[in-house]
């Protein structure tokens, strides 16, 4: 496995963090089994820069063969610098699982806690994970390190794109939402949903257990989506 985490790469004028996201993991889909692309929340405080709600972004790939990591971060430090949008401060981070697991704990409290740049970058060095501003006052690095660890817990945040989720839209049956990639559909009391339509209209699953789960809520005629972090 290999984590990307973005943040921080947009202005109130420009298009978010996960587009750049879902744009760069269209171009690495090609070498890369795409696994998914991830949103997470990040604490909304007055002593935070951010630009609507304080969201970081990562790309999981699964790798097959040996992987230069550090290749691969300068390819997607060009993507991400060929994108650069003035007014923002965007942090690129590129890990394996093992050191992006690592990072779980300090992805937490970024949810929690105001966390500096300098613990961010001092943190990245003591475990190998590969980080770095790459404009702006750098400050993007935070939640581009808290995206990894939230991403490798598997139990956090929400998918922006997963297998064909994003070309649904109307009432599709239950079984036409998990064709699509996602792997299950639950209410969420955590029963499963197996029958019935869904109004598959912009699919946000959740991230649990590491695989995409629709949330979902009987609407009258219809189970209808929850976008749950």
């Amino acid at each position: 496995m290999i984590y990307i985490g973005l943040d921080d790469t947009d202005n109130l004028d420009s298009r978010g963090t996960g587009h750049l996201a879902r744009a760069i993991a269209g171009q690495l889909a090609s070498e890369f089994s795409l696994l998914g692309v991830t949103r997470h929340q990040l604490l909304v405080d007055p002593h935070i820069r951010y630009t609507a709600k304080n969201s970081c972004a990562a790309i999981c790939l699964k790798d097959g063969l040996e992987v230069d990591l550090e290749d691969l971060f300068e390819r997607v430090s060009g993507m991400m610098s060929a994108e650069f949008v003035a007014g923002s401060d965007p942090g690129l981070c590129v890990t394996d699982a093992e050191t992006a697991g690592a990072m779980t704990a300090f992805g937490q409290r970024a949810q929690r806690e105001v966390l500096s740049l300098a613990e961010a970058l001092l943190l990245a060095s003591q475990f190998g994970a590969l980080l770095q501003p790459l404009g702006g006052d750098g400050s993007g690095v935070i939640g581009a390190l808290a995206a990894v660890g939230l991403a490798a817990c598997g139990d956090d945040g929400r998918y922006v794109q997963i297998g064909r989720s994003r070309l649904l839209s109307g009432m599709l049956e239950v079984s036409q939402v998990l064709d699509a990639g996602i792997l299950s559909v639950q209410t969420l009391e955590g029963e499963p949903v197996r029958s019935g339509l869904v109004l598959a209209d912009k699919l946000r699953p959740s991230r649990r257990c590491a695989q995409a789960v629709l949330y979902v809520e009987w609407a009258r005629d219809h189970w209808r989506p929850l976008k749950l972090d």
